[in-house]
């Protein structure tokens, strides 16, 4: 009897550090683009997650486009991201109906479920960050500039400055907007986009693609022109997850739900001033964030 217990003492022994290693040491990682917004939504996730459960979280920031972390998503690399909806089919497949909101999310939903993918869409953020054509309010004014039309007679003697995602895309990128605006510029620039912001204020590009919830917008004072030919699909702001993530921890959906439906342009671009305006860490304010809301102890 006692051999047995020193044998059950022993087993104990060589098992409870299996057992903490597929508790405490299982990780999750985060995949973040190169914007601000983009990292600081990643980072709330990290927080959250990592107070409800014993899961470690890497944030991989500063990928360079959203193919890059659907495919890292596929492969198995990166487990969970904040993607934009239209960007997200459009990098694979046609969207169906560009102008309904809902209805490219619940397409993004089916598509990326299937066997190639199986990943999991949640719902929005709850705020929409798409490309808007930006020229300085110097420019726009000398010109009467007010919509994406208004440029095409001057177009041919314009620099452009956009991302270099953007000017590859065939579906929502430079190829087919030229087909759509009949509009072609006289030297296209790739960009990485936080650099777009800087050139246009400064004079180096005429005209650049920007994101629209970008804090720099205002206090650049530069001008979004309205894309009059409603070129743009939508880009609703919303969390990707491999569902084999989810089959294994099935409460990471409800630990980010509080995030659902929390934004709006105004406050997501209040938080990327917060950085890109009063250079305040990302981390820092994604958790400031949290604690606001009561959602981080």
């Amino acid at each position: 009897m006692r051999k047995l217990t020193i044998l059950s003492v022993l087993m104990l022994l060589i098992l409870a550090p299996l057992a903490a290693c597929s508790s405490k040491g299982d990780k999750v990682t985060i995949g973040a683009l190169t914007y601000t917004e983009n990292k600081i939504l990643a980072n709330m996730m990290k927080e959250l997650i990592e107070q409800e459960t014993d899961l470690k979280v890497e944030v991989k920031g500063d990928i360079a486009t959203s193919p890059i972390i659907l495919e890292g998503m596929q492969k198995g690399d990166i487990d969970m991201a904040i993607q934009y909806s239209g960007t997200s089919i459009s990098s694979f497949t046609d969207i169906e109906n560009p102008q309904d909101s809902d209805a490219t999310l619940a397409q993004a939903k089916e598509f990326f479920a299937g066997d190639d993918f199986n990943f999991a869409v949640l719902d929005k953020l709850g705020f929409a960050n798409t490309y808007a054509f930006t020229v300085s309010e110097a420019l726009a004014q000398e010109h009467g500039y007010e919509k994406v039309s208004d440029l095409k007679e001057d177009a041919g003697n314009y620099k452009a400055g956009f991302d270099t995602a953007w000017l590859e895309r065939e579906n929502d990128g430079y190829p087919a907007f030229k087909k759509v605006y009949d509009i072609e510029f006289g030297d296209t620039n790739p960009m990485e986009i936080g650099l777009v912001y800087d050139a246009v204020k400064n004079g180096e590009m005429d005209v650049v693609l920007a994101y629209s919830t970008d804090p720099r917008i205002v206090s650049y004072n530069l001008q979004l022109l309205e894309d009059d030919q409603n070129f743009f699909p939508p880009y609703d702001a919303v969390p990707f997850i491999r569902q084999e993530i989810l089959d294994e921890y099935p409460e990471i959906e409800e630990i980010i739900q509080p995030l659902l439906g929390a934004f709006d342009e105004e406050k997501i671009a209040g938080l990327s001033g917060k950085v890109d305006n009063d250079g305040e860490e990302i981390e820092d304010v994604a958790k400031q964030y949290l604690k606001d809301e009561g959602l981080l102890k």
